[in-house]
């Protein structure tokens, strides 16, 4: 099999990683599908553009971000090059690149409204009558269905599957570095290059290859945990982007319960209607409904009759967001009441949610695997005191209750 390359390799350029190098013409391509344009119109970080206004990028910069690192890891990394064909180094490339392409708009809000799994829909979308399905063939008849078991960790290349979806793999680093740079802030910097510089493949007491780090890039991985960990409760779990995402799952709510009374109120909202009536859409559906039909949809919401739309269309768009304190008992019977005294229904006024985090839970998944000086190969939080005691610690968890500015 012939893997065709471009006749000279074309970059792009990028904040993080300085340029994105492409050489093989099937990469090029797969970018220029209008599934992959179509990330350009889905933001990375869901409602955190609503608390740091510079977090404007979008799924589309970090996939060619996850892809770039998958790129210089099966490049630079020569016992991993060695163990892997350049049709092996392509599929993994390619899933790097394609992983995030099932998201939806406001990514993981949107799945809590419609139980559409973005996992499911990039399987979809890979496999399915797609643009990106036909270049994927034109190469192989199996590549497809190579890059989608890289992404749902079933290769039977285990190696191929670290490097997508591990601990430590491509997404997770570039989307640390990434949201940290464009949020502004400086909790998810960790020295990416030191990292790469200290990958190894080695064979553990199991038979099997795993990807590891060197003891002396121990401290550039603890450094990414607690990056990770900060970023999480600093900005992922920031309590204003789980607001203003709040009101997107709020407003879909209500726009369910127009759909059974009045199915004349969305004669000109038709994008939405599958979204509200099925269980799953198709690919075609799925395509056309991204950020900018979704913020358009709001300015139709807010001149029609229904009041409760009205109001919550008008907040997404003008940043109106509900307030927010810790979850208590009394605080939730405290706010009930007001919310009946000012004729809010709790219903589209009143969200709960309790989320929990730990900066790593090595039994979860795969554990991160160093490679000591003498040979032996242990886990990460056996190695690095560090990781041991944050390990040992309570998982944190917060309750919060959102609601609107009540007087």
């Amino acid at each position: 099999m012939k893997l065709e390359k471009l006749s000279e390799r074309k970059v792009i350029r990028d904040s993080i990683h300085g340029y994105i190098n492409i050489e093989y013409k099937i990469i090029w391509q797969a970018i220029d599908t209008k599934e992959f344009q179509r990330l350009r119109r889905i933001h990375q970080l869901g409602g955190d553009f609503q608390v740091y206004p510079t977090a404007e990028h979008s799924r589309f910069t970090h996939s060619l971000g996850v892809y770039e690192i998958v790129r210089r890891m099966v490049t630079e990394i020569k016992s991993l090059h060695a163990e892997l064909s350049e049709y092996d180094r392509l599929a993994v490339m390619l899933a790097g690149l394609l992983h995030d392409i099932g998201h939806g708009p406001f990514s993981h809000a949107f799945e809590q409204v419609t139980s559409h799994n973005h996992e499911d829909y990039t399987i979809k979308i890979l496999l399915g009558d797609t643009e990106i399905n036909k270049i994927l063939t034109k190469v192989s008849a199996s590549l497809a269905q190579d890059v989608v078991a890289i992404i749902n960790h079933e290769h039977k290349n285990d190696l191929l599957n670290q490097l997508v979806s591990a601990q430590l793999d491509a997404d997770r680093m570039d989307y640390l570095l990434r949201d940290s740079y464009f949020s502004a802030t400086s909790y998810g910097q960790f020295d990416l290059e030191r990292i790469l510089r200290t990958f190894r493949v080695r064979e553990h007491t199991d038979g099997k290859k795993y990807i590891v780090t060197k003891e002396s890039g121990i401290h550039s991985v603890e450094d990414y945990i607690m990056a990770r960990y900060q970023m999480y409760w600093q900005v992922y779990f920031h309590p204003v982007a789980r607001s203003y995402e709040a009101i997107f799952i709020q407003l879909f709510s209500r726009l369910k319960d127009i759909y059974k009374e009045n199915k004349k109120y969305f004669k000109d909202l038709p994008v939405i209607i599958p979204f509200l009536t099925k269980e799953e859409v198709t690919e075609e559906e799925y395509f056309k409904l991204d950020e900018s039909v979704v913020q358009y949809y709001c300015n139709i919401i807010q001149e029609k009759d229904d009041e409760i739309a009205k109001d919550l269309a008008s907040r997404l768009l003008n940043r109106k967001l509900f307030e927010y304190v810790d979850y208590s008992e009394e605080k939730l019977l405290e706010i009930k009441e007001k919310l009946k005294k000012y004729n809010l229904d709790e219903k589209y006024y009143l969200r709960e949610e309790n989320i929990e985090k730990s900066p790593y839970t090595p039994y979860t998944g795969q554990k991160i695997l160093i490679e000591k000086k003498n040979g032996e190969i242990i886990a990460l939080e056996k190695a690095s005191n560090i990781v041991a005691a944050i390990t040992k610690g309570d998982t944190k968890k917060e309750g919060t209750i959102f609601y609107p500015k009540l007087n």
